[in-house]
């Protein structure tokens, strides 16, 4: 059985990367898709780790052989999310986290919309994620003032997911977020083969009364 195909987006500085984190640490079975991207890479980030780094040139030869299951050129960078390494982990049946941004959520979701979760990480306020932005020290002026202008738009998106967490506290947004994960491994029809033993048992039991 395939595992939960689990989308998690936001705008820049919503913090979806250390929600994804802390939700790896609380359920350390789940699977991660790492993206390709061919923005510089920040110090303290590590290849195959927050992203594998390409470039531009690299990454076009693979939209053109059909690498990606989904792309987008984001704030004057490509990121996309390979389909190889998707597919690599969600056949194991584990679940798959993908993180990704809000363009490339909403591909992925139009693709496979009976196949995935999605789930939007909304900052509780503008001035919260421009803070948070700003004091991270990772862009230059020009790109920070981009990525607080497409957040306008990008927030707007919220009511396509299909849940929303609201990341004013780190702690309660990741419980929130391993709730949905392990909510959504305990619906019916992700329980089919478990259901069917117990109900065989119960059959083979019948005679008894």
């Amino acid at each position: 059985m395939k595992g939960n195909l689990i989308i998690i987006s936001s705008p820049s500085g919503g913090g979806k990367g250390t929600l994804i984190k802390e939700l790896r640490d609380m359920l350390p079975d789940l699977g991660y898709s790492c993206s390709h991207t061919t923005r510089p890479k920040r110090f303290g980030e590590e290849e195959g780790r927050e992203y594998f780094f390409i470039s531009e040139e690299e990454f076009k030869r693979r939209i053109d052989a059909g690498d990606f299951l989904e792309y987008a050129i984001v704030h004057g960078n490509y990121y996309g999310t390979s389909l190889a390494e998707s597919r690599k982990v969600f056949n194991t049946g584990k679940d798959l986290v993908v993180e990704v941004d809000v363009q490339g959520a909403l591909q992925i979701m139009e693709k496979l919309p009976d196949d995935s979760i999605s789930v939007f990480i909304l900052p509780p306020s503008f001035e919260v994620l421009r803070a948070r932005l700003t004091s991270r020290a990772t862009e230059d002026m020009e790109e920070l003032k981009t990525r607080l202008k497409n957040s306008f738009d990008e927030v707007m998106q919220y009511s396509r997911f299909d849940y929303v967490v609201i990341n004013e506290d780190l702690a309660s947004a990741a419980r929130q977020l391993a709730s949905i994960v392990v909510g959504e491994r305990n619906r019916t029809n992700r329980q089919a083969s478990a259901i069917q033993g117990i109900l065989d048992s119960f059959d083979a039991s019948r005679h008894l009364f």
